[in-house]
């Protein structure tokens, strides 16, 4: 047994930990444990869609070798518990890069897949599951189904954005795109209302490959929103990659260190850094994974932990939608200190249950303050249904049915590719199973 909680830590629960070594091992594990079972990665999930209290969790970590790798075609194929930093570094040696990665490397690749992750160049990428040529899933009755947009796709849209619910990700074959280096060329402009943000945005769109804003969550500004648009594109090499420096928040503090007094200190010194317009080459860590240089930063919320809440509203009603959830979150007086706002493209997603559409997302992060910040969540939660939005069950953990009901319509065609042998906290709250 093994005390587990997801990345916001809310919640220390004893689960049966089993750790898999390799997809022989990985086999043995899924048809002989006892239900419910269920593939846990590398413990990103904000909420409890990695959860499984009282049940299995088989630990894909250690299913962790590269299949193939053609340097020339740009393909690799590995096992599920890769992570997305073990394949960039393996595919920069020859010119290639992931096309689309979330905001931390530290995922595995059976993760990004079960989440279909996005990230910020959605507008012409698409979803992480858009780039998945195929994948082998391993049910818990013995079955292994190969499924691609070109054998079994009912399965591999089922599978991706799928949970980790229809079966066990084995292994995947993905595509990369050439880049000429690990830098990028990056532009900054800042913004001082929510019409500018989408003309800024609009114009990136068009213009770079990636786009995303930081908003001033604590003050959104007389005209809705203030924040700093950043746009990017792969450019030539500035030189040799800047040494790491790993910072770790070392203890966990007695009470959250996001608060109305720190929150207003840090969005005033940033948006004074970043104000007017600004060009600089960047690393890609720094631009893709900021977060990333600080060792268990989920630490600083304290030991109640913390949600986030990220969501997407229909291009129809983004700007009255936005509007509301940031004048609603202002007056609480809590949020993150990195407050991310960006629009989706209409590059469709594969998955029945992929979060990405086209429209704009808002995501931050909020202290556990207990029904206070679950009364904010109700007055978003009313704003995002009434603008047709959903909410990203892999940033989850308190959602009600409903919204999950109407945000992701096809959960009903879903159902039918469940695998009844696994399970999750996360499924047991929104499927009831």
């Amino acid at each position: 047994m093994r005390t587990v909680m997801s990345w916001g830590r809310l919640s220390r629960r004893p689960h049966e930990w089993l750790a898999v070594r390799d997809r022989r091992e990985l086999a043995r594990a899924v048809t002989s444990s006892r239900p419910p079972g269920l593939a846990f990665g590398n413990g990103r999930s904000y909420g409890d869609a990695c959860l499984n209290a009282g049940g299995v969790l088989w630990a894909m970590r250690g299913a962790d070798r590269f299949i193939d790798f053609d340097p020339v075609a740009g393909v690799v194929e590995c096992e599920a518990g890769v992570l997305l930093k073990e394949i960039i570094e393996l595919a920069l040696a020859s010119g290639w890069f992931l096309p689309v990665v979330p905001g931390t490397e530290f995922v595995t690749v059976g993760g990004a897949i079960a989440n279909d992750v996005h990230g910020k160049n959605h507008h012409r990428a698409g979803t992480f599951g858009t780039h998945v040529e195929s994948l082998e899933l391993l049910r818990t009755d013995g079955r292994r189904i190969r499924c691609g947009a070109h054998e079994n796709l009912e399965w591999f849209a089922a599978t991706v954005g799928g949970l980790g619910l229809t079966g066990v990700i084995a292994s995947a074959r993905l595509r990369l795109r050439r880049v000429p280096s690990e830098w990028l060329d990056v532009e900054s402009e800042s913004f001082d209302s929510l019409d500018d943000f989408f003309e800024l945005s609009q114009r990136a769109a068009v213009e770079q490959e990636y786009s995303v804003a930081w908003v001033d969550c604590a003050a959104p500004g007389a005209r809705g929103a203030r924040g700093v648009l950043f746009r990017a594109d792969h450019g030539p090499s500035a030189g040799a990659a800047p040494a790491a420096r790993l910072r770790a928040v070392a203890i966990e503090p007695p009470l959250s260190l996001v608060n109305g007094p720190t929150l207003r200190a840090f969005n005033r010194l940033y948006r004074a850094r970043h104000r007017g317009r600004s060009q600089r080459r960047q690393h890609y860590r720094s631009f893709f994974f900021p977060l990333d240089g600080i060792g268990d930063w989920n630490r600083i919320y304290g030991p109640r932990g913390f949600y986030q809440y990220q969501c997407v509203v229909p291009a129809l009603h983004q700007h009255d939608a936005v509007l509301a959830l940031l004048a609603a979150i202002a007056a609480s007086g809590t949020g993150s200190f990195l407050a991310v706002l960006k629009t989706f493209g209409d590059v469709p997603s594969p998955g029945l249950l992929s979060f990405a559409t086209a429209g704009t997302t808002l995501a931050l992060d909020f202290p556990n303050r207990g029904d206070a910040t679950l009364d904010l969540f109700a007055t978003l939660d009313a704003i995002v249904a009434e603008a047709g939005g959903r909410l990203y069950v892999a940033k989850d953990a308190r959602m009600p049915q409903s919204l999950f009901r109407s945000g992701y319509p096809r959960f009903a065609e879903f159902e039918s590719y469940r695998d009844p042998g696994i399970s999750s906290e996360m499924s047991r709250r929104l499927f009831d199973r």
